[in-house]
């Protein structure tokens, strides 16, 4: 049972047996809590229910939670593969209660599966407790049989958990082992307890207390339980290893590398093999729950993970990307445990290599730089902060990567320096945009948010609405009244006019009064809740307080919503033919077309695209219909929905669902599931049959594992395709072919029309060749050397060189000078010398003098072929006489 796998299993089987929910691990991206870049610790998915915002069927629960520390106030980054615990990415095991038991159950629960499950060794372990917990000092004593030596008393925070300055706290019990003298350190508490030898692996959180405020502290009604056990560090105890690299599971992974680069994993280069195996685990964890690399947010961090793992493999010396060839060992170790690792592989493989292959281009000229900048410094030098930034900022080096490259040299950077000057290109930025644009403005809608209130949406149920005008914008400047002819906003109380959000335009239409016509060219929504009418007042004048009547464009919002119920359609449609990897990563849904784009690694075959648009349109003509509801955004991810990454969601939020999952259906007396479920916010059509017809446009790449499809629906659809059928017919009727036969027969056309182009070419060549009558152009001796000058017309200058090719074969030696006269009165020339003379006479020169008669400049080449070119082809004789009169006065002067 000593196996990472198997560890995991007896944990969540424990608890199982001991009445526990066991709960799928959460995404590493959050869902419930907007302060965290990732998920950190396995409480994060239960936060509202410590909080009590969200109730569920069970009080007990257990948890194999993925996590990710790489970024913000839980950074491990810098540690990674030099120590022998720290991770971005690690398991945390976990057992939560929510009001059920409390410290009596969960220390009697810890100690029974590590020493009767997991067979710990009692005496090699000891515990801490919070300095003036009682309760959990009696009841060790009394578990356990710990003598008071074994229950250490810790005053600091370390053994006092809080959720933030206030809301749910408690004391802490953290679970030592004694590795043994080998290793060094000190208990916790001593001067020593940052050594090795007492591992910490399992803190009972005991949370009993609410934070009011400082110095206001409360019980709470139902104290509840949050425990976390590193799995990394049980296995390495249950496997007799002091390092979590050693275990099973890293080992292998550290193997892989080691296998694909030739490099010994125990040597020298350790460190290295750690880094890979670790950031593997991160990056590809992260790519499945949809972060992909970017400059900003999650992403910048997914590439500072990804961009240090691919800096150690090409110091392990690999020639070739490395990272996407180790994902098949990752997935066979962890798979079964995350089979979204699985669903993702493909995107995850061609993540990794494409996102190496740029960086190694980038990473050669960085450390270039790098090396030039330090070759002064000596041991224990700083490199210059601006240095570090100009990494950065020019070639894309993280700072923890200047300073990983520097660390085996003992050389470290001015962060100082570096934040300074990272500060100041930010301060230029804000500058640079300070006054202008979206950013001038926000101060002045929070204003009126704050006065006016929210906008009441009413667009779900009707495009018809009573409302009264709450204020008028000019130019972003508030005013009282906007006249016939006038441009400018309107706020109202109310209003059926989408808010351009989601990708979805805003409404158009008109907002009336009596003697007042106001057209609506755009809504758009700022703040989230606050609805802005951009347009022109047509008839009268409109003032603030005047009652109206809003009339959204129908036909339009129509086309709007049949296109964006499609692109619901066509994501589900998507992950069917392509995999579970797919996932929206942006839209635009227009009146007449629809935009989407989604994760996949390749191009999406003509065969694929069928599919695609086959099941969409099956869904259409089932003419089911569209279901939206309203439920917390746990019930609504519990159900299955999907959310769009990147996408802030309120507690409450709005699923659609729509069509039947007939292909999935195996017990024909259940209810047919939903074939598309999603979280959206925007209009849809009632039944899919609305939608009409489907048809997918285009189909390309957008972004490094992103791909766009662009499709019509409707009448935008059927005119689409009849235009197509309408090119169809007009080819068929010139080919003279059935449409069974017709790309036979323009192949064949276009292979005749090629050897007709060939003929005419050669034909036009020979004629050019030709003087007057038959008889072939002949040379002239100058001083025993031929030289062979002709003029040209009809003949495309590409075949120019050709010409002198042909000709220097018939003189076999001597100099040619042909020049081609387009219609347009333009000339080409072209000098060419055969091989035994290129040591007397240089194409290149010669053809630069012939070039000026025909009013041009300069020519190159080689000294057997060079061309040139000018506007005044009539000078075409004086150009070869020119030519002449040089080769004249090379020979004089020899």
């Amino acid at each position: 049972m000593n196996g990472v796998n198997e560890i995991r299993a007896a944990f969540l089987d424990f608890f199982r047996k001991h009445d526990h929910e066991i709960v799928a691990s959460s995404p590493l991206v959050p869902r419930n809590d907007p302060t965290l870049m990732f998920t950190n610790a396995g409480m994060v998915q239960f936060k509202n229910l410590f909080t009590g915002i969200e109730k569920r069927p069970y009080s007990r629960a257990s948890t194999a939670q993925k996590c990710v520390r790489a970024g913000g106030k839980h950074n491990d980054l810098d540690n990674v593969g030099y120590t022998a615990r720290h991770h971005t990415f690690f398991e945390m095991l976990g057992n939560f209660s929510f009001g059920d038991y409390f410290k009596p159950v969960a220390i009697e629960l810890a100690w029974k599966l590590i020493t009767q499950v997991f067979d710990l060794p009692k005496d090699r372990l000891l515990v801490t407790v919070y300095h003036d917990d009682d309760e959990a000092f009696d009841l060790w004593k009394k578990i356990a049989g710990f003598p008071d030596s074994k229950i250490i008393r810790i005053a600091t925070s370390d053994n006092f958990w809080a959720m933030g300055d206030t809301g749910p706290c408690g004391p802490c019990s953290e679970i030592f082992f004694d590795q043994g003298d080998k290793l060094f350190g000190g208990p916790p508490g001593s001067a020593d307890e940052d050594g090795d030898r007492f591992l910490e692996f399992w803190n009972l959180v005991f949370m009993q207390y609410e934070q009011r405020g400082p110095g206001d502290r409360i019980a709470l009604p139902k104290p509840s339980i949050d425990t976390g056990m590193g799995l990394e560090r049980i296995a390495a105890l249950l496997q007799g290893v002091t390092s979590n690299y050693d275990i099973d599971l890293m080992r292998t992974l550290i193997l892989a590398v080691a296998q694909a680069t030739g490099v010994d994993p125990d040597g020298p280069m350790r460190a290295s093999h750690r880094v890979i195996a670790d950031h593997l685990r991160a990056s590809s964890f992260l790519i499945a729950d949809g972060v992909l690399p970017s400059n900003e947010g999650r992403g910048y961090v997914l590439r500072r993970i990804m961009r240090r793992a691919m800096r150690h493999a090409q110091l392990l010396g690999a020639e070739e990307p490395l990272m996407w060839r180790l994902v098949p060992a990752l997935t066979r170790e962890m798979g079964q445990a995350y089979p979204e690792l699985l669903r993702a592989e493909a995107l995850v493989v061609e993540t990794l290599r494409l996102e190496e292959s740029r960086f190694r281009a980038t990473l050669a000229r960085g450390l270039s730089m790098l090396e030039e900048e330090t070759r002064s410094l000596g041991e224990g030098g700083i490199l210059s902060g601006e240095i570090a930034f100009r990494l950065y900022d020019t070639y894309g080096f993280p700072l923890d990567l200047t300073q990983d490259a520097l660390r085996n040299r003992n050389l470290s950077v001015d962060t100082e320096g570096f934040t300074r000057a990272m500060e100041r290109q930010r301060a230029e930025a804000r500058k640079a945009w300070s006054g202008s644009g979206e950013a001038a403005t926000d101060t002045h809608w929070f204003a009126l948010r704050e006065q006016l209130g929210p906008s009441e949406f009413l667009g779900y149920e009707t495009e018809k609405a009573e409302a009264f005008v709450q204020a008028l914008l000019q130019d972003g400047t508030r005013v009282d009244h906007l006249d016939a002819g006038q441009k400018g906003v309107l706020i109202l109380n109310q209003t059926p006019f989408y808010g351009e959000s989601g990708g979805q335009v805003g409404d158009t239409g008109h907002i009336i009064a009596p003697g007042m016509r106001f057209k609506v060219e755009n809504t758009q929504k700022k703040l989230g809740d606050l609805f802005i009418h951009e347009g022109v007042v047509e008839e009268g004048s409109v003032t603030p307080g005047l009652e109206v009547r809003t009339l959204v464009d129908h036909q339009r919002r129509s086309a709007v919503r049949a296109n964006h119920s499609a692109t619901h359609l066509l994501h589900e449609a998507l992950r069917q033919v392509l995999g579970d990897h797919v996932a929206q990563k942006g839209s635009l849904v227009t009146p007449e077309r629809l935009r989407f784009d989604f994760s996949h690694p390749k191009p999406v075959t003509p065969e694929e695209w069928q599919k695609i648009e086959d099941i969409a349109n099956r869904i259409i003509l089932e003419n089911a219909p569209v279901a939206t509801t309203q439920m917390s955004i746990e019930d609504a991810m519990g159900s299955g929905a999907r959310a769009l990454f990147g996408e802030k969601y309120g507690e409450e939020v709005r699923v659609v669902s729509m069509g039947y999952d007939e292909e999935k259906a195996t017990d024909p007396t259940e209810p047919l599931s939903p074939f598309s479920v999603e979280l959206c916010g925007g209009t849809h059509v009632t039944r899919t049959g609305d939608i009409g017809l489907l048809t997918i446009v285009s189909e390309g790449p957008v972004a490094a594992g992103v791909r766009r499809i662009e499709a019509k629906t409707g009448s935008a659809a059927r005119h689409h395709l009849n235009a197509r059928a309408n090119v169809l017919h007009t080819l068929l009727m010139q080919l003279k072919s059935p449409e069974e036969e017709a790309g036979k027969r323009l192949a064949s056309l276009i292979e005749e029309r090629r050897k007709l182009d060939r003929d005419l070419s050669d034909a036009r060549k020979k004629l050019a060749m030709k003087g007057d009558g038959e008889s072939t152009t002949t040379w002239r001796e100058i001083d025993g050397i031929k030289f062979f000058p002709h003029v040209v017309t009809g003949v495309d200058m590409k075949d120019l060189k050709s010409l002198v090719d042909q000709a220097k074969q018939t003189i076999g030696s001597g100099v040619v000078a042909v020049i081609g006269v387009a219609e347009d009165g333009k000339a080409s020339v072209v000098i060419g010398v055969t091989n035994d003379l290129i040591d007397r006479f240089d194409a290149v020169s010669l053809v630069r003098i012939a070039a000026e008669p025909l009013g041009g400049k300069g020519g190159g080449g080689r000294k057997d072929m060079a061309q040139a070119g000018g506007p005044n082809g009539q000078a075409a004789e004086a150009s070869l006489a020119a030519v002449e009169a040089a080769l004249h006065t090379v020979l004089a002067a020899s």
